[in-house]
């Protein structure tokens, strides 16, 4: 006799995991008005908008975490939280760059990058999903470390601190975009050749009675993702 198939348990849209993530959109305006403050110069609030930036970066660990160990993984939180990581950092970048403090073409750059790597998952989910990788986390971690002392009130000798730190978050920016185009291209190529089960990159094809969304955003450590 064959058992009955089980019934998928509803995760509610309240839970801790989309909580994280919600706050660190609404750190967002925080940070940005702390950063602002006292025309950016002002060193009291410079610590508060990095203790801020901090407090939200952690968040972005957390709620992925605990989204996926306690099963809380929502549509809701795979929408949310990429959009709560891209605006952090781009405020962030783009905050500082009109201090005067950050290039442009930095800024630009890595926010190019994002924008770019997340087109490309979309370009190619019907032949499969790009699975983040190692170094684009890494990647996420060095750019909120060079972020963070970027808006961190340093007295002028540690500039070269600055530079090296934000030298080696640009650098895994570059080869890790690079990577994912790399990958996309030949995702695409051997789906276009009714080859996407080839074992060429470690890919995972959209199984039945899921979604686009969730095969987009199960890459990333979400409630759920990461700034891959």
């Amino acid at each position: 006799m064959t058992e009955p198939a089980p019934v998928p348990v509803k995760v509610p849209v309240v839970n801790i995991a989309n909580g994280l993530t919600v706050s660190r959109l609404l750190m967002v305006p925080l940070f940005v008005a702390a950063l602002f403050a006292g025309g950016g110069a002002n060193v009291g609030w410079r610590i508060v908008a990095t203790v801020v930036f901090a407090v939200a970066s952690i968040t972005d660990r957390l709620d992925g975490d605990i989204a996926r160990k306690r099963g809380l993984v929502t549509d809701f939180g795979k929408i949310v939280d990429p959009i709560a990581d891209k605006a952090l950092i781009g405020a962030a970048l783009v905050g500082l760059s009109l201090l005067g403090e950050l290039p442009w073409w930095i800024t630009v750059l890595i926010l190019v990058r994002e924008v770019g790597v997340t087109l490309l998952r979309f370009w190619v989910i019907r032949h499969g999903v790009i699975p983040a990788s190692r170094g684009g986390k890494t990647k996420t971690f060095a750019q909120a470390v060079a972020i963070g002392l970027y808006v961190l009130p340093l007295p002028g000798q540690l500039d070269p601190l600055l530079w090296a730190t934000m030298a080696i978050a640009l650098a895994l920016t570059v080869v890790t975009g690079v990577d994912y185009v790399v990958r996309a291209l030949r995702l695409r190529a051997r789906g276009r050749r009714g080859l996407v089960s080839a074992p060429v990159q470690p890919v995972e094809v959209i199984e039945p009675g899921r979604s686009a969304l969730d095969a987009v955003t199960d890459q990333e450590p979400a409630a759920g993702t990461e700034l891959a």
